[in-house]
This record gives structure tokens, C-alpha cells and sequence, in this order.
């Protein structure tokens, strides 16, 4: 195949919007980490520790690979439990750079809310 004729059908196959932000439920244990901690002084522990991350796939399937390994947060891996679309389904999908900002807002706003927020760079 023509390199020319790649390029074009490569670009049909993926629209300008199709990143992603998310939110993993993790488990108490999570809470009782020392950087976690840190990174949360206000938190309210009625409240359930969560992981902000942002990709290019598909949630499930991100989530998924987290859990296989792949690419993975060591948090997520050992403590993910699922997914929270309540959270984020209403800001998807988006362009790159809003989804790198949107994964720090987030992560901010869930923050203050009482949310014990690892992730989101």
C-alpha cells in the first residue's frame, strides 16, 4: 500500500476527538499509602480513594490493560476495583491537549470535594 493511501485511511479511522479521561474506584487499602496520603492532606475518608488517568483507548479497555499490566499504575493495578463513569462520561471524548488539562482539572476538583485523588499528571 502506498504510503500516500495509508496516511489517507488512517485519518478517516480516527477523529480528532478521541481522548479520553477516566476515573478508577480503588480499594481502601490505597488510602493507607504514604503518597497517597501526602497528596491528600484534606481528605475526607467517607469519601472513596480514586485514580484520574487519561488515554487515547476506550476506559474499559485502558482499565483493562491496567490491570494486565500493561502500562500500568501500580496503584491501579493492586487496587483498582472499577471503573466510575458517573464521574466522567459526561466530558468525553476530547482532543489531547483538553484531555491533559481535563485530567488535572478533574483530578483537582475531586480533590476538593474530598475525593482521595491519586493520578492525574
Amino acid at each position: 500500500m502506498k504510503r500516500r493511501t495509508y496516511r489517507t485511511l488512517r485519518a478517516r479511522q480516527q477523529p480528532e476527538h478521541h481522548h479520553n479521561v477516566y476515573v478508577v474506584l480503588l480499594d481502601r487499602a490505597a488510602a493507607r499509602l504514604r503518597a497517597v496520603r501526602a497528596a491528600n492532606p484534606e481528605r475526607n475518608p467517607q469519601k472513596p480513594c480514586v485514580y484520574v488517568g487519561m488515554t487515547g483507548l476506550d476506559p474499559a479497555e485502558r482499565f483493562a490493560n491496567h490491570k494486565q499490566g500493561v502500562k500500568a499504575a501500580s496503584v491501579v493495578k493492586r487496587h483498582g476495583l472499577r471503573l466510575m463513569p458517573e464521574l466522567y462520561a459526561h466530558l468525553n471524548p476530547m482532543p489531547f491537549e483538553a484531555a491533559a488539562r481535563m485530567e488535572q482539572d478533574l483530578a483537582e476538583d475531586l480533590r476538593r470535594e474530598g475525593y482521595t485523588v491519586t493520578g492525574g499528571h
